[in-house]
């Protein structure tokens, strides 16, 4: 988990110049309102105090860290003008602060795999930094000729080795039209089985989304879509941050 530098006392937290300290902070644990307040000062800095009510339940939340989850957002499209990768970027425009978004965008620079390759490219050693950084993945593929792009698949081989997703949650999101891109969920879904990965079924889905959907600023316009997409972010999003949680499950289908 990727932990803010602010604490928790029962009075509250004072974090003055720290860029993270501009948004309220989604403490998952505590149900009571929190009060947030952001003075600017005359240097331009600022001061966020996230107030902790006292008669807040259960001694764990004093001196506790918060944390905001980082997503790692991962399109399988190199293409220009891509749903998938629209959708994604409409994720990460709505992130709020709910998680932290980071886009991928290393993967027409990787090199094919080659088992046993020492040392490893220096794209490679830093694709593995990048998921080492994050508590979460969101995939989001086109199918090519019956399953996943050949590129997000050699992304995926590299990461096989060095058990860069062993344990780590991830999803999945199907931007294509009822009936397509199945192949390549189920492709997807197999590969990172073999990389150890815990796929967050909560998360999971499709949700179409259609080029007469994206907006003139490439982000998704379309309502319904809109939602569905935020929906599977803030569910993966919840179990990067309480890996205890169980999730209900949610429909994501918008369009079926």
């Amino acid at each position: 988990m990727q932990l803010s530098r602010n604490r928790i006392d029962r009075e509250g937290v004072s974090c003055p110049g720290q860029s993270g300290c501009s948004k309220p902070y989604p403490l998952w644990e505590i149900a009571t309102p929190l009060v947030t307040t952001t003075p600017t000062y005359w240097d331009g800095t600022t001061e966020t105090t996230v107030t902790v009510p006292r008669n807040t339940p259960g001694p764990s939340h004093v001196g506790a860290v918060v944390t905001i989850p980082r997503i790692l957002l991962i399109s399988g499209s190199t293409r220009e003008g891509s749903t998938n990768s629209a959708a994604l970027r409409t994720i990460a425009a709505d992130a709020g602060s709910d998680f932290e978004a980071v886009h991928y965008a290393g993967l027409l620079g990787l090199p094919p795999f080659i088992p046993g390759t020492d040392p490893e490219p220096a794209e490679v050693q830093a694709l593995h930094r990048e998921i080492g950084a994050v508590d979460a993945v969101l995939f989001c593929t086109p199918e090519y000729a019956g399953m996943i792009p050949g590129s997000l698949k050699n992304l995926l081989e590299w990461t096989i080795g060095n058990a860069d997703l062993s344990d780590k949650p991830v999803a999945y999101v199907n931007v294509a039209y009822e009936g397509r891109g199945e192949a390549a969920v189920a492709t997807l879904r197999t590969v990172v089985g073999y990389a150890g990965a815990e796929l967050v079924e909560a998360a999971c889905g499709r949700i179409t989304v259609l080029q007469s959907d994206i907006g003139p600023d490439g982000l998704v316009a379309e309502p319904t879509a809109r939602a569905g997409l935020n929906a599977a972010a803030r569910a993966l999003a919840t179990r990067a941050a309480r890996p205890a949680a169980a999730l209900t499950s949610i429909n994501l289908d918008n369009r079926s």
